[in-house]
């Protein structure tokens, strides 16, 4: 049964002063949403990145070492990747008005994913070429772990070979990454300490997420192209696919009703929204698949959940079976909805808590198709739920992808 949702259409997100909005028709097709062939992505070749660290760490620079001294926290920043470029960037959301990129850091070309494990003070980042280890607290990266399956050329966009989605385990030991070769794909589980991929299984095409249960016992891999979840034992490895169409999987590759990003919800399930107009709730354990309304009715990307149950969702404009403009669905834990309409799209999303203790939602600007800009627009929830638009916008240059938030010590 779908939770009673009320939708409130509010003003249209402010831009930066001076920035022209980016917007596409109706009728340009997604970047692996609809049929756009591969060669047309990959044959943009941003400039050569900076050359990358060693990718062999020195015995001073283990991937994994002993965590560093718990030492008085900073306060919270984000970490993005940058799509078009060989880095990631420390982000300070609090400086709304002159440069909020602290600092880049060289990972590797073309990162997609970024996941933070902050007992250990490290990020993991894939990219086309490995998956990079981060110390935090030197920003710099001390490693670069080697995929199982091989990318046989370095290319940018989304249908580059290499890492997609990825994960770290609770213990900072394993990386779990979604490897693409092209024709298939991989969940690799790397053991951080050797450097080696010490499991693979193959998994549906183009994962552009992967999860980690909260006990670490299961992994999921939400497949792009595959309209599935699979979910993998850790102990085992053994996979197995669950199906998640809620509009049908009729198109294929050509669709836009396909899966892009989960959340997990404390019970487990995994949450991922279509069009606007479905939130689809995953149980792994069973495989039953439920959905709810969504109010939004527009093509969505990125996902998140705060703290207290808020989902924050990225729209991105009228493709498939959805016919509103891009948008922002902001969901109440009761199930009430607020959708502001803007001029911007955005790929993920996650959520960021200044030293107040207050919550927003923060999405990222590096969409996958036309549309995509170079900065992240930052929401704080409570004022949507309420009514005013209360958002601005930081510039991150390089097409931002991921972002998560990230504690440093002082």
């Amino acid at each position: 049964m779908a939770l009673p949702i009320r939708h409130r259409a509010l003003p249209r997100l402010r831009a930066l002063a001076g920035s022209t909005a980016a917007c596409v028709a109706a009728g340009v097709l997604l970047a692996g949403c609809g049929p756009t062939a591969p060669a047309a992505e990959e044959a943009a070749t941003p400039p050569a990145p900076s050359p990358t660290p060693s990718a062999t760490p020195s015995a001073s620079q283990s991937p994994v070492g002993s965590p560093a001294p718990q030492d008085e926290p900073a306060p919270e920043l984000l970490l993005v990747t940058q799509a078009d470029r060989d880095s990631v960037a420390l982000v300070d959301p609090r400086d709304r008005d002159g440069s909020a990129v602290v600092d880049e850091i060289t990972v590797g070309a073309a990162p997609w994913d970024v996941a933070v494990h902050e007992e250990s003070r490290r990020a993991f980042v894939s990219t086309a070429e490995g998956v990079a280890v981060v110390d935090l607290a030197a920003r710099e990266r001390t490693a670069l772990l080697p995929y199982a399956h091989r990318p046989g050329r370095v290319a940018y966009g989304e249908y580059r070979p290499g890492g997609l989605g990825l994960e770290v385990s609770p213990d900072g030991a394993t990386v779990y990454v979604a490897v693409s070769t092209g024709d298939q794909a991989f969940l690799e589980a790397i053991d951080v300490a050797d450097g080696e991929a010490e499991r693979t299984v193959p998994v549906g095409r183009r994962p552009f997420d992967v999860l980690v249960a909260a006990d670490g016992r299961e992994v999921y891999t939400v497949d792009h192209d595959g309209f599935t979840v699979t979910v993998v034992d850790t102990a085992t490895f053994d996979a197995r696919a669950v199906q998640v169409a809620p509009f049908g999987t009729e198109g294929g590759l050509a669709s836009f009703e396909k899966p892009h990003y989960a959340v997990l919800d404390p019970s487990g399930d995994l949450l991922l929204p279509y069009q606007g107009r479905a939130l689809a709730r995953v149980d792994p354990g069973s495989g039953d698949v439920t959905t709810t309304d969504l109010a939004a009715d527009t093509h969505q990307h990125g996902v998140a959940r705060a703290d207290d149950g808020t989902l924050v969702i990225a729209g991105n404009g009228p493709f498939g079976n959805a016919a509103r403009g891009a948008s922002i669905e902001v969901v109440s834990p009761d199930g009430d909805s607020t959708v502001l309409p803007t001029d911007r799209r955005h790929e993920t999303v996650t959520t960021w808590r200044d030293e107040a203790g207050d919550t927003f939602g923060v999405l990222a600007g590096g969409y996958t198709q036309d549309g995509a800009w170079d900065g992240l627009t930052v929401l704080p929830l409570t004022a949507a739920l309420d009514g005013p638009d209360a958002s601005y916008e930081l510039r991150v240059p390089g097409r931002p992808q991921a972002v998560v938030p990230v504690t440093l010590p002082r």
